[in-house]
């Protein structure tokens, strides 16, 4: 393997590992205020090393780079192959930051929820019902005003906490 092929696997190796790191850890590679950002984001720093290290490399190979000429071809090989990495990750993690996402369930949104009877729920006193919220599964406690058996359809007709509602057969 010629040197000129290491250094680029090294430059390479290295915007993996600042991916990496930015990815796993975003906040160890902020300086200052956590909320601002400079004018070329970690991922298309990341990206351009990655790309450019890699790409070279792989130039390097392919023309047999002995020579400064060869090496600077390749050079040139890998930083036509870093721009638009860099551009696309800036992108992609760009839409990531900015992805619209559902807001989180409250307790208002348990009422009117359907669900079924898991420990039957006496007069007085809790049983446990199962009911969806946002899609997933939620395993309550619950109260009402007639003992319902195990297996019974309900509905939420009101929350009485976090983690308790009061339940009507359906």
């Amino acid at each position: 393997m010629a040197t000129g092929t290491f250094i680029f696997l090294i430059i390479g190796g290295a915007g993996v590992a600042v991916l990496a790191l930015s990815l796993l850890g975003a906040e160890l590679l902020h300086f200052g205020h956590a909320d601002v950002d400079g004018p070329v984001s970690v991922e298309a720093v990341a990206g351009f090393l990655g790309a450019f290290g890699f790409g070279a490399a792989i130039v390097n190979e392919l023309v047999g780079g002995r020579t400064p000429g060869m090496i600077a071809a390749a050079a040139a090989g890998g930083a036509l192959a870093a721009v638009p990495t860099a551009w696309l990750a800036a992108r992609l993690s760009r839409a990531a930051r900015d992805m619209r996402t559902d807001p989180t369930p409250t307790r208002d949104d348990l009422v009117g929820a359907l669900g079924l009877v898991v420990t039957p729920v006496p007069a007085v006193g809790y049983g446990e019902v199962r009911v969806r919220v946002a899609g997933q599964p939620v395993k309550l406690n619950a109260r009402a005003d007639h003992p319902i058996p195990v297996g019974a359809q309900i509905f939420v007709v009101q929350a009485l906490s976090d983690t308790s509602v009061h339940v009507e057969t359906y």
